[in-house]
């Protein structure tokens, strides 16, 4: 162990460029978090933990910031931004124990990346544009994953991302390459493309669900395409509409509720109705 922790020391990164006191306001969340972990008087719960178990709830939290961003909760932010970074403290205290690193290799890496992939900030090298700034990101970054022995330029593409989020990294590591159209037209032929096809199979005088299933695929994956021209994350549209259909549709059972009828006795018309006074209600507010 000992071995190793030398190890550790020499492979941290000199931040000497920025002034970093990162164990004075951390120190207390590992200790706590050591205490969780320790064998004899630890919480049992914790201590059942691994790598592995824990990743749905680092999932979770992470949405949770999310959510609070895009509901301008600030004020529920820092509270939320502390679960998800419990999830980190978690990982490098098994990382620890394992003897394989801890928290200051954790942010010694992270600013290893940051200053080198940020010379016009650390370093005298400047850039006359965004556009040559942004080239020389990604030139860092496919230096790194040639360093790491890549081969594929969809090496490394987290599979457990949502589908719409790995579907953007998907097109945007083809696109480096070349793999793209410069327009938005054929984009947006490609999607009217893959309804046709959805149609279909739908329309087929034995539909196969399997064969369906197959088009719809490639067409959500051509509307993300379109999205990434817009320049629009899927991810978070797809959130955004989730939320607004359901303050609509909140609005609808209101409107159902002060007419004293159930849902069920309203037909379709008239929930259409209310939907579209809910609409307008928004709109005149």
């Amino acid at each position: 162990m000992q071995k190793n922790q030398q190890g550790q020391k020499s492979d941290r990164v000199e931040t000497q460029q920025i002034d970093m006191n990162v164990e004075q306001n951390i120190q207390p969340l590992l200790d706590i978090m050591t205490k969780l972990r320790d064998p004899e008087t630890g919480c049992s719960w914790d201590l059942a933990q691994t790598f592995d178990s824990i990743v749905p709830f680092t999932l979770e939290e992470a949405y949770e910031v999310a959510d609070t961003i895009e509901r301008v909760a600030l004020d529920e932010l820092p509270s939320e931004l502390g679960d998800l970074l419990f999830q980190v403290v978690f990982y490098c205290q098994l990382g620890q124990e394992q003897g394989l690193f801890d928290f200051g290799v954790v942010v010694d890496k992270i600013c290893h990346k940051l200053i080198n992939r940020h010379p016009h900030v650390f370093t005298e090298q400047d850039f006359q544009s965004c556009d040559v700034m942004k080239q020389n990101w990604e030139s860092l970054k496919e230096k790194e994953r040639h360093e790491r022995q890549l081969n594929s330029a969809l090496d490394d593409i987290p599979l457990a991302l949502p589908a719409l989020s790995r579907s953007v990294k998907i097109q945007k590591r083809v696109a480096r390459v070349g793999f793209d159209w410069d327009t938005l037209e054929p984009v947006v032929a490609k999607v009217q493309e893959e309804i046709i096809e959805v149609l279909d199979e739908v329309n087929q005088a034995q539909v196969s669900q399997d064969n369906v299933t197959d088009e719809m695929g490639d067409l959500l994956f051509a509307v993300v395409n379109m999205a990434r021209h817009l320049k629009v994350d899927p991810e978070q549209a797809l959130r955004l509409a989730n939320r607004k259909f359901e303050r609509r549709f909140r609005g609808v059972e209101e409107k159902v509720a002060a007419s004293g009828r159930p849902m069920t006795e309203h037909t379709l018309s008239q929930l259409d109705a209310h939907w579209n006074a809910v609409k307008q209600e928004e709109k005149d507010k």
